[in-house]
């Protein structure tokens, strides 16, 4: 697992102009690939936090994070979720909102900028209470790292489109590919779409757009 860093990374937190396109992988990426992203019209990469206290080898790393970010691409992370049929609760999102904001940390990933919580696969008759408790407190133990909490919306997150804008504290909200509810109001601002491999890394293409309430993504970018 990682240690932590106190050496800086490259770059400052910037919200996200729309319109832009980019994608998230579940693979480590080398100099040689992020050159080739960009090459091919890519702008920013979000890569993986770890559900464990410490990042997993295939996670993000500060030496990869630098590669990311000195190739030219903005960098987002977006916490890994449990396989399909998990259960949310209270403890378990404090748990892994308290690990997401530290293996950021470690990164060296600053202050600011949006972390992603994955919202996906849950166990069918899950009651929207357990997945607002679990998003809230995952929420809450984020914030209070000083980062901004943002929320992917997959398949089986439990709630209505209602219930994810009125019911959480979120504002940053990021649509996947799968069939998801619209967030009344707000939306998203960032959309997900399937992606073909480029230098032989699998993705999901990412496009970035302004909210309804002006809200946009705030990552990390030279």
């Amino acid at each position: 697992m990682a240690t932590s860093t106190t050496t800086q990374l490259p770059g400052t937190v910037q919200t996200a102009a729309p319109n832009l396109r980019g994608f998230d992988t579940d693979t480590v990426i080398n100099a040689q690939q992020a050159a080739a992203f960009i090459t091919t019209g890519y702008s920013f990469c979000i890569r993986y936090l770890s559900l464990s206290n410490g990042q997993n080898t295939n996670d993000l790393s500060f030496n990869e994070a630098t590669t990311i970010l000195n190739a030219g691409l903005a960098l987002s992370a977006v916490q890994h979720v449990l396989n399909p049929g998990w259960v949310p609760s209270t403890s378990l999102g404090t748990t892994y909102g308290t690990n997401a904001a530290s293996n950021a940390a470690s990164i060296g990933l600053p202050q600011g900028m949006n972390l992603w919580c994955d919202l996906e696969g849950i166990a069918t008759g899950t009651s929207a209470q357990q997945v607002i408790d679990y998003c809230t407190a995952w929420y809450n133990a984020v914030a209070a790292a000083g980062y901004v909490p943002g929320i992917y919306v997959g398949a089986n997150c439990i709630l209505t489109g209602t219930q994810l804008y009125e019911n959480l504290p979120f504002q940053h909200y990021w649509e996947s590919l799968s069939n998801v509810p619209e967030i009344p109001n707000r939306g998203y601002q960032m959309i997900q779409t399937l992606g073909s491999p480029v230098s032989g890394v699998s993705i999901d293409n990412d496009t970035t757009q302004n909210d309804n309430e002006g809200g946009a993504v705030i990552w990390l970018k030279v």
